[in-house]
């Protein structure tokens, strides 16, 4: 895996799931890692974790990446706390899988605030640093939803489809600096996640067997830091399935509103 030895690595969405895996797994590197996430508690016994592996610094700061002022606030304790920023991983966020039309508005507008707004404006802060030190790297873990939507995700896949076009025009002009953006698009994931987008858990039942192991999934991810890579797709079968998808789009809508509709 990569040598993160004395980096600064900032995860956000770090109190659990995927975003909690990551920030174990840069700290068993050696990373300093800052966490930021909505839960205190939960956040704080991530971090005491992350010390143990790391044997460095990990600091947990309360941050709701939807809110501008917390988000200035988690940038503003890194300058004074380390003075640079090697690596930033966004991985807050949330889904709801309802149909659009029953789909509360205040539930729209803060998945997109989060899950896409709040991306962009972490990415964007630290673009801003990494661009002076001439090195970097951003991480956007957006979702396979993201180029292949479905029945109930309408809202979702559009908050990761704006990260993967937002990624892709931020990679291009970040190239220069030597800062480079890897956009990470999971199936879906064996966590807590599903917890809100559905209650009933019979989505990942169903899925179980594409279902991704977070623990073996964030080694994956922090295994390709450093190496200039440009996107990251799994399961494997999603993958091809969406360049099937490109290649054969009425075909595509038909299995994934039928066939594979899991939802």
């Amino acid at each position: 895996m990569t040598n993160l030895v004395g980096k600064t690595v900032l995860v956000t969405g770090a109190s659990s799931g995927l975003g909690e895996q990551l920030a174990l797994a840069v700290a068993s590197q050696g990373a300093n890692v800052v966490l930021a996430a909505r839960r205190r508690e939960r956040l704080t016994q991530v971090a005491d974790q992350c010390r143990l592996l790391s044997k460095g610094q990990a600091v947990a700061i309360t941050c709701d990446v939807g809110h501008v002022a917390d988000v200035d606030h988690v940038f503003t304790t890194i300058d004074e706390l380390f003075g640079q920023l090697d690596v930033v991983i966004n991985a807050a966020g949330f889904g709801d899988m309802t149909t659009v039309i029953t789909m509360d508005a205040p539930v729209m507008a803060k998945m997109l605030r989060v899950n896409t707004l709040g991306t962009m404006y972490v990415s964007q802060l630290a673009a801003q640093r990494m661009v002076k030190q001439h090195a970097g790297e951003i991480v956007n873990i957006a979702s396979m939803a993201g180029k292949i939507a479905t029945p109930k995700s309408a809202v979702y896949a559009a908050s990761k489809a704006a990260i993967i076009a937002y990624d892709n025009a931020l990679r291009l002009e970040l190239k220069d600096a030597h800062v480079n953006v890897l956009t990470v698009n999971p199936g879906p994931i064996k966590t807590d996640f599903f917890k809100i987008a559905d209650p009933t858990g019979h989505y990942l039942d169903r899925v179980d067997q594409l279902a991704l192991n977070p623990v073996k999934f964030a080694e994956l991810i922090v295994s390709k830091l450093g190496h200039q890579r440009r996107e990251l797709n799994r399961p494997w079968v999603m993958s091809a399935a969406n360049l099937g998808y490109q290649l054969a789009p009425k075909l595509g809508d038909w299995l994934t509103g039928t066939v594979f509709n899991f939802k």
